[in-house]
């Protein structure tokens, strides 16, 4: 399919998307949109960044709003026609936020029930009647466990960033909402890459899948430039500064491994006087998000983070990534470097390896072929 155009779907969705300019869809939309649209259940293996959102966004919404006009609206309290699984609060929000872009339109009503948030939050998010929810595994399984929500009428479930739900251990969660909704419900997964766990998932959850990979799947994309730089583990830092000694359009996103490891890094760039801020777990929220949107809004043109600022954030302007510590696995490499070189924009990821990381860095000399 060379543009959305193309595909069956409702005025009031073609009209957003080219509000949006959105004409021609990605790889995997091109390739996952019929069948979705179709009713079939699917797994999608497709990297970050290559529009797997609205991959599954369209054809939830079509199929709502469609059986709304044929006189099928959703009439019980807390009980939603189709649910979409996150690993994580930001990449929740990042996802309800794509779904009230095309609702305005269509007047379907979206909820979110993420973690990070009271309970008692969580269950006031879900009173009355919507049609769409997005929830992260653990929130969502308490809140069917107090009888607070019913999946009974559930006709679509996405596990999105599949691969993250094992990583952070939502598999049993997952698995459960999984059995609980209903048997002829339409499943559809995302993931970067597909782990034994996740192959367990698979087999587990889905009856001979439809499965789908994007041209780019475990590969990093073609507009990425990836440098490799040795480095001894207690001279990290001085490398870290010839790298931001040159200049790039955009931010820099600098991993590490531990939450006190970033905070050293922090620690380490104030001390030399670059400005920078801090994102990882176990801080105030508000904090967090300010200095998310300092940095999305250029204020700070560096942002340290842990493998938390590698799932659902969408920064546009992150122009380079920088591997300080390499991460564990192949899957969190992808997610990492998944944060610049977005949409067909360029970036580089620049990786502080030492002998310890050879492996990981002959997985990714095989990707990159």
């Amino acid at each position: 399919m060379r543009s959305f155009a193309e595909f069956d779907l409702l005025p009031s969705l073609q009209a957003t998307l080219a509000g949006q300019d959105l004409v021609t869809p990605t790889d995997i939309q091109a390739r996952a949109l019929p069948a979705l649209l179709g009713g079939r259940s699917l797994v999608a293996v497709a990297e970050t960044g290559s529009g797997k959102t609205l991959t599954y966004v369209l054809p939830i919404l079509h199929r709502l709003k469609r059986l709304e006009d044929e006189g099928q609206p959703v009439e019980t309290p807390a009980q939603p026609r189709a649910v979409v699984l996150v690993p994580t609060r930001e990449l929740g929000e990042q996802v309800s936020k794509v779904f009230k872009t095309f609702t305005h339109e269509t007047r379907l009503r979206v909820r979110s029930v993420l973690g990070g948030s009271s309970a008692e939050i969580a269950r006031r998010n879900v009173t009355g009647i919507f049609e769409v929810l997005v929830a992260t595994p653990g929130r969502l399984v308490q809140l069917l466990d107090q009888g607070v929500v019913s999946l009974s009428d559930v006709r679509v479930l996405v596990l999105d960033e599949a691969d993250q739900l094992v990583d952070l251990g939502f598999l049993p969660a997952a698995g459960r909402i999984v059995q609980l909704a209903p048997a002829k419900r339409q499943l559809a997964m995302f993931s970067a890459t597909i782990p034994p766990a996740v192959e367990a998932l698979i087999a587990k959850s889905f009856s001979e899948p439809l499965v789908i990979r994007s041209e780019g799947s475990h590969k990093t994309v073609a507009s990425l430039t990836t440098v490799n730089r040795e480095v001894k583990d207690g001279k990290r830092f001085p490398v870290l500064e010839s790298i931001l000694a040159e200049e790039t359009k955009g931010g820099t996103l600098i991993f590490a491994n531990t939450r006190e490891q970033c905070d050293k890094v922090v620690a380490e760039l104030r001390a030399a006087g670059r400005e920078c801020a801090v994102y990882r777990g176990e801080m105030d929220k508000a904090e967090r998000r300010a200095n998310l949107q300092a940095f999305r809004d250029g204020t700070i043109p560096l942002l340290v983070t842990t493998d938390l600022g590698s799932r659902g954030l969408d920064v546009a302007h992150v122009a380079r990534v920088v591997n300080y510590h390499m991460p564990q696995s192949l899957a969190s490499y992808l997610h990492r470097v998944g944060r610049t070189a977005r949409a067909g924009r360029a970036g580089v990821v620049i990786n502080l390896v030492t002998p310890r990381d050879e492996g990981l860095v002959k997985q990714l000399r095989r990707i990159r072929r």
